[in-house]
């Protein structure tokens, strides 16, 4: 595989991504475009290949499983925001710490100036009390705050490219709505390119404009969120809106 600086104008570009394992071909020849500053989404159903798609970027495949073709080019630093924070916190480290250690081992900060970022990390993605958190430990937290960590963490290496594998799917819709607002905020007020991956339309139309439906490890219809949405083209795309139109509303009989 190679992998170059993305096209003019843009974050990341994806041309012709095979993905394998010896049990065969998980992702086709798959390609996207990511222009910078911008909003694109990645959605499928579980095994269609959306998230390794999205860890081919980054280089965080699964073991037993490869890029064994086509060509990846990204331009800046690159974040990730994992699905399930449990999993990406380390559990007997304070989670002020886990900053700290990004802040120092990537930005090359001082322990003092490590923690003081921190702080603003935390304050910036809406941790209360945050001088406080920064002494607990990850099962002391909820689970909205414990994703707000992991961005955090993501956030201390002051990456231009932020990878989200379906970062709100653990968490309760009230709780989804605050995440999902704070991705876009951050998008905008850092200038951030922003890949977000979700098995959810709706959730990706509340922060992408632009959309790529996979299945099957194919990219089977890409447009516009509004496009996408508003007038499918694909039976498939149309199964995924219909399975979000059948999920009653919280607090629903």
């Amino acid at each position: 595989m190679t992998r170059t600086a993305a096209a003019p104008g843009h974050a990341v570009t994806v041309r012709g991504l095979t993905i394998a394992s010896r049990a065969g071909t998980l992702v086709h020849g798959v390609s996207l475009d990511v222009p910078a500053g911008t909003a694109v989404g990645l959605v499928g159903e579980s095994g269609s290949g959306k998230s390794l798609t999205l860890r081919s970027v980054i280089g965080l495949l699964p073991r037993g499983v490869e890029v064994t073709g086509g060509s990846i080019g990204v331009t800046g630093r690159l974040g990730m925001v994992f699905q399930d924070p449990s999993s990406a916190l380390d559990p007997l480290v304070t989670v002020g710490s886990q900053v700290m250690e990004v802040c120092r081992h990537v930005r090359g900060m001082t322990k003092t100036a490590a923690r003081r970022r921190a702080v603003e990390l935390f304050e910036e993605v809406g941790i209360p009390d945050p001088a406080r958190r920064l002494r607990s430990y990850p099962h002391e937290l909820s689970g909205g705050q414990r994703q707000r960590v992991v961005l955090a963490v993501a956030l201390a290496a002051e990456p231009d490219v932020l990878l989200c594998d379906e970062p709100t799917t653990a968490l309760d819709v009230t709780v989804q709505a605050q995440v999902l607002a704070l991705v876009e905020r951050l998008r905008v007020d850092r200038g951030l390119t922003v890949v977000f991956v979700s098995h959810d339309l709706a959730v990706v139309s509340q922060v992408c404009s632009t959309v790529s439906v996979m299945q099957a490890g194919r990219v089977v219809e890409s447009g516009t969120v509004d496009l996408v949405v508003g007038a499918p083209q694909h039976p498939y795309t149309r199964t995924l809106l219909d399975a979000v139109l059948e999920i009653p509303e919280a607090g629903a009989p």
